[in-house]
């Protein structure tokens, strides 16, 4: 591997062209990827970094499969597909479609939600505007080499009341422990008035248990400490509340914020987050602030020097 064209206190920053950068580096060398990359043909850069929609999936694909390569955990982009003469460009659904044909060596994780409010007035006279962004999760196959789920969770929401349930495949009501509805053994189900037995159905305060002679044993239940915080992020965009005012020196910057989530959990303190489009340096900053360290690759010298005067800043987290 190249020398890093700045380097400070564990974060490597590289001018060029990513994908052949991580084709030159050592496999399993990073924790995480994080970060967003050119929007189909929205902006040029100034380096024409445009594609139309079949040319950015293949392209996105061979810089998935690079970063997946060299990294141990998932490699997660945050992007969008575009509008056209009124017809949408489904660039993110493709890749992840590419992806997943992959299937016996390449797996996905749902995607997660980036809520912000788009502008008024947008969306044309046919449709509404876009107030969300896909944020995709690629891996390798299995349980993920380290993650911590909760980093950003909150405390349980959930009050007195009837256990959460859904339908599986033969049609049957599950709650969220195990339970089923009604219970297998029909006498077990119900009361003499043919209404259901109010202790199978328990509140959020107790969860109910299958014990090996088939009867169905209610033990209380208490929430854990921390509820991973789902899949979607509602975060606020623009001046004041980036994070710091030199994103806005980047065409594209994304929420400070947003990149905490993921750099908290799904990279342990000391890990490396590698961001392929560095741009600005959100991902370098916000790794720094965490513990993490941080390597960041563009195409653009002027990029590099806008994150290396972030990372120069003085550490207010």
């Amino acid at each position: 591997m190249r020398e890093p064209d700045w380097e400070q206190d564990g974060h490597r920053l590289y001018l060029g062209d990513c994908l052949a950068w991580m084709k030159e580096t050592e496999v399993d060398s990073v924790s995480l990827t994080f970060g967003s990359p050119p929007y189909c043909d929205a902006r040029t850069y100034g380096i024409d970094a445009q594609r139309d929609c079949e040319a950015w999936v293949a392209w996105m694909l061979d810089i998935t499969e690079a970063a997946a390569r060299i990294t141990t955990g998932p490699v997660i982009w945050v992007a969008a597909g575009v509008t056209r003469k009124r017809n949408y460009w489904p660039a993110c659904e493709g890749l992840m479609w590419e992806w997943w044909k992959r299937h016996e060596t390449h797996e996905l994780y749902r995607p997660c939600v980036f809520h912000r409010v788009g502008i008024p007035g947008s969306g044309g006279k046919d449709w509404f505007r876009a107030d969300w962004e896909y944020i995709m999760c690629f891996k390798r196959p299995g349980q993920l080499a380290w993650s911590d789920n909760t980093a950003s969770g909150h405390p349980p929401k959930w009050a007195l009341g009837g256990e959460m349930s859904h339908r599986i495949n033969d049609g049957t009501r599950v709650n969220q422990w195990g339970g089923s509805y009604p219970p297998k053994s029909e006498s077990n189900s119900r009361t003499k008035n043919g209404k259901r037995d109010k202790k199978f159905r328990p509140s959020h305060h107790q969860r109910t248990k299958c014990r090996a002679d088939g009867e169905i044993e209610v033990q209380n239940y208490s929430a854990p400490p921390l509820a991973n915080p789902g899949n979607v992020f509602h975060l606020n965009v623009g001046g004041g509340v980036m994070g710091d005012p030199i994103c806005h020196e980047n065409e594209a910057p994304f929420p400070e914020k947003l990149a905490e989530i993921f750099i908290r959990s799904f990279c342990p303190k000391g890990g490396t987050v590698l961001d392929p489009f560095i741009g600005s340096g959100t991902t370098a900053k916000v790794a720094r602030a965490w513990g993490r360290n941080c390597v960041g690759v563009d195409l653009r010298e002027s990029q590099i020097k806008l994150t290396a005067a972030r990372l120069k800043q003085r550490l207010l987290i």
